[in-house]
């Protein structure tokens, strides 16, 4: 049987700038909803798609990144759910739900099956395999807890605080009994993290005139781990705030995603008279503590304990505004785009 199939074509590389839905087109073509016959493939029907920051590097021509670029003309790629139509792997059988990597469209054929991940508990949202309980989730529990070895009481600062992976860390770092502190880009967002998340303190960027200050007002004693997503000013500001011994889990830094030429930090100095640890991270080098953090964050969830916020945009063609949207912070929480209910 053969259907129709929507996806979203990049058009070209995008070299700097925000990109534009201009960048993507919707395109239409033609699926058989079964696998080649004698494959290990999966085809799936995806349902939610994640929109990530990280795919903004995908958008350029790199030849020297982590993880490949998209292909002009082609469907873009990235995190999403998906109900399994036709399977020819031993792990997976039609009717399954399957988080991982897959493309943006209506149906995928997944040529690659052992990166994808069975979903087991369906008592929580599907989408939430796009962030709480998928790779922003992991990245969050992977940089806190293993890369910035948290101590009961510390002094926790989170940049991009109200995003997909920053409204957890700050959660985590309340569950360890810290004083947590985090900025975004509105006023919605510090009222969320203070009032929905926990957060003890919180500021809005865009009103400092003095991130310095900023910091110093709202993290007088310190800090003692900073939780990085965003990297330029805020990266130099907290680098003469961090206290002795200080660890900076390096997640990402959306600040330089656009810019042709990125920002130099100035005050690198401080990592030796402080005696820093400063150490970047990616998540697919943790997926094997995949079901330790299940064990940790399902209860959680169940009983409430913590929370997560998402937007959904509603429709394929959809999907580009969203996604550019992460970059002007149009989002409120984790950005998810609805392909298909169930």
């Amino acid at each position: 049987m053969e259907v129709s199939n929507k996806q979203v074509i990049l058009r070209d590389y995008v070299v700097s700038g925000i990109p534009k839905e201009s960048d993507f087109e919707l395109r239409t073509s033609k699926i058989r909803l079964n696998v080649p016959e004698g494959s290990k493939s999966v085809l799936v029907k995806n349902l939610y798609l994640s929109c990530d920051p990280y795919m903004r590097g995908r958008m350029r021509n790199a030849t020297d990144s982590y993880i490949a670029s998209f292909t002009p003309g082609s469907p873009i790629y990235g995190y999403g759910v998906s109900r399994v139509v036709d399977s020819g792997h031993p792990n997976f059988k039609k009717g399954d739900f399957v988080w991982g990597s897959t493309g943006w469209e209506e149906y995928s054929l997944i040529i690659e099956p052992e990166t994808l991940f069975k979903i087991e508990h369906t008592d929580v949202p599907l989408s939430y395999y796009t962030g709480i309980l998928g790779m922003p989730g992991m990245t969050a529990y992977a940089g806190f807890y293993e890369v910035g070895s948290p101590k009961e009481g510390e002094y926790v600062f989170v940049s991009a605080a109200s995003g997909a992976v920053g409204q957890l860390v700050g959660q985590f770092a309340k569950l360890k009994n810290c004083y947590v502190v985090g900025t975004a880009g509105s006023k919605e967002k510090v009222d969320l993290l203070k009032n929905k998340f926990g957060f003890d303190e919180a500021f809005n960027y865009k009103e400092e005139h003095d991130l310095d200050k900023a910091l110093k007002r709202c993290l007088p004693d310190g800090i003692d781990i900073y939780f990085e997503n965003v990297g330029g000013k805020m990266l130099d500001a907290v680098l003469l705030n961090m206290r002795l011994h200080g660890r900076i889990p390096v997640c990402g830094m959306i600040s330089q995603y656009n810019l042709e030429e990125p920002e130099g930090a100035r005050n690198l100095f401080c990592l030796i008279t402080k005696r820093l640890r400063m150490e970047g991270f990616l998540v697919v080098d943790y997926y094997s503590m995949y079901p330790k953090y299940l064990d940790m964050v399902l209860p959680l969830i169940r009983e409430g304990k913590i929370t997560y916020v998402e937007d959904i945009a509603e429709g394929l063609e959809n999907a580009p505004k969203a996604l550019i949207g992460l970059f002007s912070g149009r989002n409120i929480g984790k950005q998810v785009v609805l392909v298909a209910r169930e």
